[in-house]
């Protein structure tokens, strides 16, 4: 009796195939609806499709591999920081205390914030929001 391999192989290829679609591009609103709340003015930040360099005096954040790198990043006030999207996925950048968001934005993108006041300013990914990190500001 010969034995096929293919059922097993069908069984693998599904199997990789839903860890993949599970994996990525899922969103995990932790059940909660979309903010009814209005959106930060467009002064705080701003975004573009350029994958230009932070403007000069200020800061850069990647986004890759579904983190911020660094995960703290210390900056003077009135300093400009620059997140570059650089991810398989989208994602955003937004104050855990609301004050700047970004739309979603995908590889190649950026967004930029000013920061005018001293303080800790914890943010995160909105669509996925395991992706945490903090802006210290001096």
């Amino acid at each position: 009796m010969k034995s096929s391999g293919r059922p097993l192989f069908v069984l693998v290829a599904v199997l990789a195939l839903l860890a993949l679609a599970t994996g990525c591009g899922g969103s995990d609103s932790g059940g909660a609806s979309p903010s009814a709340t209005a959106a930060p003015p467009a002064t705080s930040g701003s975004a573009t499709t350029s994958g230009s360099a932070a403007p000069s005096g200020g800061s850069t954040v990647e986004i890759n591999n579904f983190m911020f790198t660094p995960m703290s990043l210390t900056v003077p006030v009135g300093a400009t920081v620059t997140w570059k999207f650089d991810d398989s996925t989208q994602h955003t950048v937004t104050a855990d205390d609301n004050s700047f968001a970004s739309a979603p934005m995908g590889s190649g993108q950026t967004y930029t914030h000013t920061f005018t006041t001293a303080g800790t300013v914890p943010y995160h990914c909105s669509i996925h929001p395991s992706m945490t990190a903090t802006i210290i500001v001096k």
